[in-house]
Parts: structure tokens; C-alpha cells; sequence
């Protein structure tokens, strides 16, 4: 079913998207919380009229996007967690963990904004996540996963002394 959004809606879309979703979460969710419009030739119609009319708007919100992107682009960002064994980190970093660190470096994006493949990171390494800061402007931005201490190493195992045995003189009978 195809639906026009009314407003953002976090890991779907943004404002005057559309978007296609199972009846279910149309009819159960989208439209009764007045989140979306059902996408009839009327409907898509007074949409490309709303969209003429906020050209001007659209453009400022276009040209905040790629300012923004700029930024991203000139940004490296590298989260430190904890990880055990083989690489695997204690929890997972989402797009809350992502966001946060972007402000940390001085560039504001809602989480939102972000979306990240299987929406959590379970692992050390290199990830892209998706940034779409508006409907025409998308960044994919790299960022890297490393553990907060340095990597314990198991010490060798020290071989064992031999051990004396104490001769016992024999008992006399």
C-alpha cells in the first residue's frame, strides 16, 4: 500500500515522502495516528501542489543538508566499547550511539536521520551507515568500531618445576 507521510517517521521516512508499507501498518498505525495519507491520484496531486509551493523552503532545507554533509565529510569518527572475545563487543552501538558521537564532534543529526544496516552493531571494524538528511540528500558515512582497551594477551604458561621427591629410608622391620 502506498502512503504519503504526513510527517517523519523514524526508520521509514521523511515529511512528503511516499513510501510503501503492508496494509497492516497503514491501516493500524500510519493513518490513525495521523502520521500518513493514502496515495490516490488526489492525494499525490495536492502533494506536487504543496511541493511547488515550499520550493523555496525546500531549497534552504536542501542547501542546511549538504552544509551538513560537508561536515560529515571532513569528520572522522571512531567509537571506543568495550568487546570481548573474537571481536564481539559487550551490547551494541545503534544509531543513538552514532548521533551522539556526531555531536561530540560538532555536527548536530538527529538520530532519525541515521540508519544503520540490521540497526545495531554487534562487532569491531569499519561500518557505513546511511545518513538522509533530506529527501534528495543522502550520505553514506563511515565510521570505525575499536575496542576501549588494549587487546588482552594470555601470558605463556610457565612450565612447572620438577618436584623433589624426598627419598624416605626404608623402615626396618
Amino acid at each position: 500500500m502506498q502512503i504519503i507521510l504526513k510527517t517523519d517517521v523514524e526508520n521509514l521516512g521523511l515529511e512528503f515522502d511516499t513510501v510503501n508499507v503492508k496494509n497492516g501498518y497503514a491501516r493500524n498505525f500510519l493513518l490513525p495516528k495521523g502520521l500518513g495519507l493514502l496515495a490516490t491520484p488526489k492525494n499525490k496531486a495536492a502533494l506536487e501542489a504543496t511541493l511547488e509551493a515550499r520550493k523555496e523552503e525546500e531549497a534552504k532545507l536542501v542547501a542546511t543538508a549538504n552544509s551538513i554533509v560537508d561536515q560529515l565529510k571532513k569528520t572522522n569518527i571512531t567509537i571506543a566499547t568495550k568487546v570481548g572475545s573474537g571481536d564481539k563487543l559487550f551490547g551494541s552501538i545503534n544509531n543513538a550511539n552514532l548521533s551522539e558521537e556526531l555531536s561530540k564532534a560538532g555536527v548536530q543529526v538527529d538520530k532519525k536521520y541515521i540508519k544503520i544496516p540490521g540497526n545495531t552493531i554487534k562487532r569491531t571494524g569499519k561500518v557505513t551507515a546511511i545518513i538522509r538528511l533530506h529527501r534528495n540528500v543522502e550520505h553514506n558515512f563511515e565510521f570505525d568500531i575499536v575496542s576501549d582497551a588494549p587487546p588482552v594477551v594470555a601470558a605463556p604458561k610457565a612450565t612447572p618445576a620438577p618436584k623433589k621427591v624426598e627419598e624416605t629410608p626404608a623402615e626396618e622391620a
